[in-house]
């Protein structure tokens, strides 16, 4: 019934930006935390950044400075700016949803940074 759908990923080089997109539908978009994770090579999917029904952001260590996670109720999305990217990057960024006890994910979108 929730529905989580990814766009924006591609190929960019380091130091370069790329604006991810995930767009919900199946539920009142303000009820629910929203939140993007990665998947790298060699690590475990691993949180890159939340934001609050309420608005709040909270951002993991590697993107403090780096990420933006804003959110439009109006269009039932929330984005991921990647500003200055990093090999380290590379992976899939998969959109996370969440309202009380349910949690609802995306399929991904790759990312690519070559070295």
């Amino acid at each position: 019934q929730v529905q989580l759908v990814e766009s924006g990923g591609g190929l960019v080089q380091p130091g370069g930006s790329l604006r991810l997109s995930c767009v919900a539908s199946g539920t009142i978009f303000t009820d629910v935390n929203l939140g993007w994770y990665r998947q790298t090579p060699g690590n475990q999917r691993e949180l890159v950044a939340t934001i609050t029904r309420g608005g709040s952001p909270n951002y993991a260590d590697f993107a403090k400075g780096r990420f933006n996670i804003p959110r439009d109720n109006g269009q039932n999305t929330t984005y991921l700016q990647m500003n200055r990217l990093k090999p380290e990057d590379t992976g899939v960024c998969v959109c996370n949803a969440k309202k009380l006890i349910f949690g609802y994910w995306g399929q991904g979108t790759q990312v690519s940074v070559p070295p």
